[in-house]
């Protein structure tokens, strides 16, 4: 996985627990959820894909999995060099106990992540591996061990590190964030890379395309004639 740009909402005191058991995503919230975050755009379901395939999806593009106590929202809102400015929205749109950010770029070696409790929020850090971009909030324990220089960055053999480069890579530094909320991993082991989640495209308002008609064909006599069938909106293709 290159980049991921997610948003976590929980309500349960062992997410970590929640996600191992894989549980699959209720799609009717996750319809619901993406028109309320979307209420500018036409929504229109595509795919159940995995967090390991969507987590960094396209501008037009969001994957939402709702899970007890735990929701996921895949979207390219959340890669912000400034975590802080998250829309309002976004920050906490399910009332939830907690609100992760988590997002990285390996091809740029930029990572972040932030946390809100209730919605206030409590710490973010973005940065490159030279550059840091926002240090807010006061830093976890958990911490510690990066900015001591035990996860050194694996640099290139023809790479010539900067005097004022970080001690530590910092997509690694955000998937620790993930691990210590979340209890897994993107880029390496514990992984939930087949854990599900709804996909929809994101069109500009009233630009949708018709859905495609289901409709048996129109037969001779009246008492058979049809109506065209549609594809309800909240119906997601396995």
């Amino acid at each position: 996985m290159k980049s991921a740009s997610t948003l976590w909402y929980v309500d349960t005191a062992d997410p970590a627990a929640v996600l191992r058991e894989r549980p699959a995503s209720d799609p009717g919230a996750a319809q619901a959820l993406a028109g309320e975050l979307y209420a500018d755009n036409d929504v229109r379901p595509i795919v159940v894909g995995t967090l390991d395939g969507c987590a960094g999806p396209d501008r037009d593009e969001v994957y939402i999995g709702c899970y007890p106590g735990v929701t996921v929202v895949c979207t390219a809102e959340a890669a912000l060099i400034e975590p802080t400015r998250l829309p309002d929205l976004l920050v906490r749109p399910l009332a939830s106990e907690h609100t992760y950010l988590i997002s990285f770029d390996t091809t740029v070696h930029w990572g972040a992540f932030a946390h809100w409790e209730r919605g206030e929020f409590r710490r973010s850090f973005s940065s490159t591996r030279v550059d840091i971009l926002e240090n807010e909030g006061l830093p976890m324990v958990w911490e510690r061990e990066f900015w001591a220089g035990d996860h050194p960055v694996p640099w290139d053999r023809d790479d010539r590190p900067r005097p004022q480069s970080l001690p530590f890579d910092p997509p690694d530094f955000a998937d620790a964030a993930n691990a210590h909320w979340l209890g897994f991993r993107y880029l390496e082991a514990p992984r939930l890379g087949d854990l599900p989640v709804c996909g929809f495209t994101l069109y500009p308002k009233g630009r949708a395309p018709e859905p495609v008609s289901t409709a048996p064909p129109r037969r001779g006599l009246s008492r058979w004639l049809r109506r065209p069938g549609r594809l309800a909106d909240d119906q997601v293709d396995q």
